[in-house]
């Protein structure tokens, strides 16, 4: 396996080497983190895919028949294996990953056609009005930004688009709309029988603050849209050795209590409340405190008579005595980020003066 990241990330480095360190690069297993690269020309990367001609070589020394390009800010389960063999048995050149999304929401995503034998015939990138499907008109067939090509024909149509000058190098906007008209492009439909992952059709695209923070409260409905708890396809992380959440009384005598929450270890909510909030490890929340709508990171202690709402709090945060954030926009947008619907953003090792 192989990882190409675009723009450095402590915490995704961090991520890879605690999580994933389970791989034998003698069987030819590994993840390897890249760093941004400039091996042709003296420009950071132009687009999707110049980031990956920017590491041709690294595909070059790989000598794998078939590459797999995916994006890194997306939230979602994949058997890739189902995938590469819809890809085999269609005898496809490049395969996209497709998803049915409305129609009035295709314009923000490319945005294919495909005939009975799944070959692509058309791909529109984010379209104002996007094609709807010819099975059901009220959606659209978006591309998820998950491809496999054959890879010798991914390096020469890599080769190519890096010569065209009027080129935004671009898969969605540049490389398949020229490829279908030449070459066997099919669709890989998401979320069907196949594969080993049960077919919950999650995706998620979290490049912005609300759909991260949408994301984490996904998890917190009854029935999470997406299933975490599929025991033969477990979601691979650290878990670090810390002592077990709890919820005990505070110094006042009131109770610690924690109502459709999540909360990692390490985690004591002693005296406070937490509602429908999802906590990272190591998080303290003080006395007759209230954390509602919230995503809490790592390492944060939360003093007494806190109230917040609506906030991701990022790592190794200390929120003092009697703060009040997510009740008054005005007053949070002097302080923090405030998110299009209003999330309040509070970064790492923010210091209350």
């Amino acid at each position: 396996m192989l990882v190409l990241t675009q723009y450095k990330s402590h915490s995704l480095h961090k991520h890879l080497r605690d999580g994933w360190s389970v791989f034998n690069p003698e069987l030819r297993e590994y993840v390897t983190p890249v760093p941004a690269q400039m091996r042709h020309g003296d420009k950071w990367y132009l687009g999707t895919a110049d980031a990956i001609y920017q590491n041709e070589y690294l595909i070059k020394r790989s000598d794998a028949d078939y590459t797999i390009i995916l994006s890194g800010d997306h939230i979602y389960r994949m058997d890739y294996a189902s995938m590469l063999n819809t890809h085999k048995a269609l005898g496809a050149d490049a395969t996209v990953a497709c998803m049915k999304v409305p129609v009035e929401e295709g314009c923000h995503f490319g945005v294919v056609a495909a005939d009975s034998k799944r070959k692509i015939t058309r791909f529109d990138e984010k379209p104002d009005a996007p094609p709807p499907c010819e099975d059901d008109p009220k959606y659209a067939l978006a591309s998820m930004g998950v491809y496999i090509f054959s890879t010798r024909l991914l390096l020469e149509v890599l080769e190519q688009d890096s010569r065209d000058e009027t080129s935004s190098h671009d898969f969605g906007k540049d490389i398949f709309p020229q490829l279908i008209h030449n070459h066997h492009v099919c669709a890989h439909y998401f979320g069907e029988q196949e594969g080993r992952v049960s077919p919950d059709r999650y995706w998620r695209d979290v490049g912005t603050l609300d759909s991260y923070y949408q994301a984490n409260m996904d998890l917190l409905e009854p029935v999470p849209p997406m299933d975490l708890y599929q025991e033969d396809w477990p979601i691979r992380s650290y878990q670090a050795q810390t002592p077990p959440a709890r919820a005990v009384p505070g110094k006042s005598g009131t109770e610690g209590v924690f109502i459709n929450s999540m909360l990692a270890g390490g985690t004591v909510v002693s005296g406070g409340n937490v509602d429908h909030s999802v906590l990272f490890k190591n998080v303290f929340v003080g006395d007759r405190s209230l954390v509602s709508d919230s995503v809490i990171f790592g390492n944060v202690k939360i003093g007494k008579n806190v109230r917040l709402k609506n906030c991701i709090v990022d790592k190794h945060v200390t929120i003092p005595d009697g703060e009040v954030i997510g009740f008054d926009p005005v007053r949070d947008g002097e302080r923090f980020t405030l998110s299009e619907n209003g999330i309040v953003v509070i970064p790492e090792s923010y210091s209350f003066g």
